[in-house]
């Protein structure tokens, strides 16, 4: 761990933060020197933090050793200049199995995603999460999504049962609860945007005073990424309404078209810039071909159209 507790809370409070896919190779095998490539070109961006193995990572999909091999890649990768939060989940063993690797390895903290498969009741969620955290020395930050959604009684009970947990990612975009939360809680959390193409929901997010979101976009787009929350930011409409209506939303429709294509038109989106990182495992699957058309029709658009303001800011 290279970062403070507060240190990691700042970075993921605050600014964009990034997603990388993971990388694997013709025979769909983890291939270490392409994602220590796209690391390293992900950290020369104006980015606070970088997840790696998480949702858009493919996690679900991972062996543990494969998991600490791309713990170990990113952090030699990153090489201090941003906290590394990597993820943990399933099970509570497997969840302390994964923290503990992360530590290991030297990651900044964990997303502990939900757990596997059954239906959860708050007091059984509040324990899992609650086990997991005790059992790693690593930040935590709860990933409030899927069959793991925590209400705010749960969320502030397992706040004061565990010190290291710093924050709550929200996963569903239900901006009522999640309000409920934030206002329940307080400062005690940070909290992140974190639904499936979070820019959509980034105005709602920054209302009731989540500052920052996962963009699982800036691994085809990055300018256009970081535009957007920086004018988001300073509170320029008129950029955020025309990048939204030009690839976000379109964006949205096309990744609706199919379960699992939140992951896989990102590698569908890498591939066609030239920083392709394989396919997807199953059980997700890549896009058509006239799905890959439409999506380079959209790459165009965020990375070649200027995106202007009343004073002609560019996406360069």
């Amino acid at each position: 761990m290279t970062f403070s507790r507060a240190a990691v809370a700042a970075a993921v409070g605050d600014g964009l933060l990034s997603f990388p896919i993971t990388d694997f190779d013709g025979q769909g095998r983890f291939d270490a020197k392409s994602y220590w490539q796209r690391l390293e070109w992900f950290v020369s961006y104006d980015i606070s933090a970088v997840f790696v193995a998480g949702g858009t990572g493919e996690f679900f999909s991972l062996t543990l050793d494969e998991y600490r091999k791309i713990v170990r890649v990113a952090v030699e990768a990153v090489d201090g200049k941003l906290p590394v939060i990597a993820s943990a989940g399933l099970s509570v063993e497997s969840g302390k199995a994964f923290a503990k690797a992360a530590e290991e390895e030297g990651a900044d903290g964990i997303l502990l995603m939900p757990p596997y498969l059954t239906e959860c009741p708050q007091d059984g969620l509040v324990e899992y999460a609650r086990q997991i955290c005790d059992a790693t020395e690593l930040n935590v930050i709860y990933y409030n999504r899927g069959n793991g959604i925590l209400n705010a009684e749960s969320v502030q009970a397992l706040a004061d049962l565990c010190p290291n947990l710093i924050g709550l990612k929200d996963g569903k975009g239900d901006m009522q609860a999640l309000n409920k939360i934030v206002k329940t809680v307080g400062d005690r959390l940070v909290y992140i945007g974190g639904v499936p193409t979070a820019e959509i929901f980034a105005e709602a997010y920054l209302a009731i005073g989540v500052n920052t979101y996962s963009s699982a976009v800036f691994n085809f787009v990055p300018d256009m990424a970081v535009k957007f929350y920086k004018e988001l930011r300073k509170g320029n409409s008129e950029v955020v309404k025309q990048i939204t209506n030009e690839f976000f939303i379109p964006f949205v429709d096309l990744r609706d078209r199919k379960a699992g294509y939140a992951v896989s038109l990102i590698k569908a989106g890498a591939e066609i810039i030239g920083r392709s990182a394989g396919s997807v495992r199953a059980p997700l699957v890549m896009p058509s071909i006239e799905e890959r058309q439409q999506l380079e029709k959209l790459v165009g658009t965020g990375i070649a159209r200027p995106f202007n303001s009343t004073a002609k800011l560019l996406i360069s």
